[in-house]
């Protein structure tokens, strides 16, 4: 079995650097694709209210025969519960819609500054009883931006234990990650390989070839190497497979400064821009 390093988060924690996502995984498939993680030896899932796809996360870790103890389960908040009790109740729901009267993490999915009148630190308040009544084992963010980072940090008690934001070699999205660095706040990566505009890139096919791995992995492989949490999607047993497949080998020190080298900056960013998305599922 391979061994994945796992990470000390803020809270005494420890979350596995390596997790399996189910973004965009139909409700219908995401229990297969969930037992073939954890068959192949994930023990980290990451899914979220808007995927529509917990039922199926539960029931994938039903059917492949592992305790729930060993599974590192995440969820997210839907957009549209950010009022205090509509967030209590949504929270309720992950739960049952789980089958698991526990997460290891929940989190507030987008800050949102432009709706619910810029209020994510009352909906922050209620994550923090479900972590005081132990039905969240530890809570943090998603896609929060410095300044909204801070201002948890001015109103309310407790440090976000992570943050999940869009990195990639080409979004290094570095002064969130240092931000996060500073105050104890681990950072996971979403979208790791930029929904695949990375895998053509030279550089990356360069690598891969010098290294005998494929273009994911190499990407993959560099987010490891810079300590962030990563969780990479797919259906396909194969590339599930290869997903895994990190921890044989280890970039050179010139390798992962031409993948960092990539970075755009702002106009490397592929998703919503955290400050103004304002998106609420109907």
């Amino acid at each position: 079995m391979t061994h994945i390093p796992m990470i000390d988060l803020n809270d005494g924690t420890k979350i596995p650097q390596l997790g399996f996502g189910v973004f965009q995984i139909p409700p219908e498939e995401t229990a297969s694709a969930v037992k073939a993680a954890l068959d192949i030896g994930y023990r980290h899932i990451d899914t979220a209210e808007m995927y529509q796809n917990e039922k199926g996360v539960g029931q994938g870790v039903r059917d492949a025969g592992v305790d729930r103890s060993e599974v590192y389960i995440t969820s997210k908040l839907n957009n549209g519960f950010h009022k205090p009790d509509d967030a209590r109740r949504a929270f309720d729901g992950t739960l049952s819609a789980l089958g698991f009267d526990y997460v290891d993490l929940f989190l507030i999915h987008w800050p949102l500054p432009t709706l619910y009148d810029g209020d994510f630190v009352s909906t922050w308040k209620v994550l923090e009883e479900f972590k005081n009544d132990g039905r969240a084992r530890s809570i943090g963010v998603s896609n929060f931006q410095v300044a909204h980072l801070q201002r948890l940090a001015d109103e309310t008690d407790t440090v976000p234990a992570v943050n999940q934001i869009e990195v990639h070699p080409y979004f290094a999205n570095n002064e969130v990650r240092d931000y996060g660095r500073q105050h104890g706040i681990a950072t996971e990566a979403w979208s790791p390989i930029a929904q695949g505009k990375v895998l053509g890139d030279d550089v990356v096919t360069r690598i891969a070839e010098a290294t005998g791995k494929s273009p994911a992995q190499v990407v993959l492989r560099w987010h490891i190497q810079r300590g962030d949490i990563v969780f990479p999607k797919s259906v396909t047993l194969q590339r599930i497979k290869d997903n895994f497949g990190l921890f044989d080998f280890e970039l050179g020190d010139a390798d992962f400064e031409a993948l960092s080298a990539l970075d755009k900056g702002e106009a490397g960013r592929i998703g919503p821009n955290p400050d103004t998305f304002d998106y609420v599922p109907e």
